[in-house]
């Protein structure tokens, strides 16, 4: 049938179209910044840890300096400038009052300033329910306050090459727990944009670095223990934190996992400057995670706090020790496990991945081949119809033209 071949020909045509419109769908922009560690700036010791990554851009950096000295924290600081430099005074930062030992220079270049706390780990009874907030006070054992955690030294755990870095740290008071395990915290910095090889294969820019939560051989203080991560944040008076659900048809990256979430800021009067705080909901069970190995991640509403940043942190050396006149900070809870899932108590592993970035967050659009499979499963009907049509109209005017009438 001509028709109908005319119409495959067309379908032929929509494929390698739909193909450059999906690989062009949420591809960020090839924009590269120049990345440098810096492990205890000014310091020659390795007692504690402080990570200076400082992310250079055209016109601007991005300075995120990562800290162990007290509860894991991060500080993103942006600058309008190039030659942006971080400081530190060690003297007052590891001093009861730490307030002004963090600073940038030149100190107008800052254009917006936010930190991240990873301040503490949740351990709660689920034979009832996995949900956080159904959980009753006495389903709780003693909370793991990160802030008390004895942290090992980044020598011999920070790679200039994979720009990486590895926070491990273990329970100094397990009260009574047999404490064998690990909490640690991967970073990882970024030039460019791309997308992550192992799961949940997050898509990055070069104005966002990655932080990995990693609970290794800790012992479960019940048989079917769930765990939940409290995360702290501050935001400069006015401005606002913004909680976001995105879901998305297409699960290529993430089998069955359909939803994006985000912490974002909401710039104060328009001005410059944003953040985020990008995840899957989804958890993983093993060291190099398949699809099979997924754990369901929960998060929930965020709460505003009336009070400052918990103690102790990196934070107080920037912000000061009064945030809560000039700065607001919020906290969110996100749950690991399901009623159903046994996967920490069987395996011993627990991670979780989330992007830390300035400016807008990564979107992701559809991929190739799932446009490829959406013109194929949309453009074969459209193709038989528009095929099928022509044909019927070509075999009646083959009718016509052969009619001869009776003289």
């Amino acid at each position: 049938m001509p028709g109908a071949a005319g119409g495959w020909r067309g379908l032929l045509l929509l494929l390698p179209l739909g193909w450059l419109a999906g690989g062009r769908a949420g591809d960020p922009a090839p924009y590269q910044r120049k990345i440098s560690l810096e492990y205890n700036p000014g310091l020659n010791s390795s007692a504690v840890n402080l990570l200076h990554v400082r992310a250079v851009g055209l016109k601007d950096t991005i300075h995120y300096v990562w800290s162990t000295i007290g509860a894991p924290t991060v500080l993103l600081l942006y600058t309008q400038s190039q030659n942006s430099s971080l400081h530190v005074n060690w003297t007052r930062l590891l001093s009861p009052g730490p307030s002004g030992a963090i600073w940038v220079e030149p100190a107008d270049s800052v254009l917006y300033a936010t930190a991240v706390v990873f301040s503490k780990v949740f351990e709660y009874n689920g034979t009832k329910t996995s949900n956080l907030s159904k959980a009753h006070a006495d389903d709780f054992y003693p909370t793991y306050n990160l802030a008390n955690f004895t942290w090992d030294s980044l020598d011999g755990r920070l790679n200039e090459t994979t720009l990486t870095a590895t926070f491990r740290g273990v329970c100094s008071n397990p009260r009574g727990t047999t404490w064998n395990g690990s909490i640690s915290f991967q970073v990882t910095a970024y030039e460019g944009a791309s997308r992550d090889g192992p799961l949940p294969r997050l898509l990055h820019t070069a104005n966002s670095s990655k932080v990995e939560f990693i609970m290794h051989e800790v012992a479960p203080r019940g048989n079917r223990s769930r765990f939940a991560l409290e995360i702290a944040t501050v935001e400069k008076r006015g401005g606002r934190k913004q909680l976001e659900s995105i879901r998305s048809i297409d699960d290529e990256y993430t089998p069955t996992i359909f939803e994006m979430a985000q912490l974002v800021s909401v710039p104060l009067n328009g001005s410059l400057g944003s953040s985020f705080l990008q995840w899957k909901t989804a958890a993983y069970s093993a060291l190099q995670p398949k699809r099979g190995d997924t754990v369901h991640c929960q998060y929930y509403p965020l709460q505003m706090v009336n009070r400052t940043l918990p103690r102790p942190s990196i934070a107080h050396g920037y912000f000061g020790e009064e945030q809560g006149r000039d700065y607001s900070v919020a906290a969110i809870n996100i749950s690991f496990g399901s009623e159903d899932n046994e996967a920490y108590e069987e395996n011993g592993h627990l991670s979780w991945s989330a992007l830390i970035g300035f400016g807008e967050p990564p979107k992701d659009g559809f991929s190739p081949l799932v446009i490829t499979i959406l013109a194929v499963a949309l453009g074969t009907p459209v193709a038989l119809l528009v095929g099928g049509s022509i044909t019927v109209l070509l075999t009646r005017k083959n009718r016509y033209s052969e009619y001869e009438p009776i003289n």
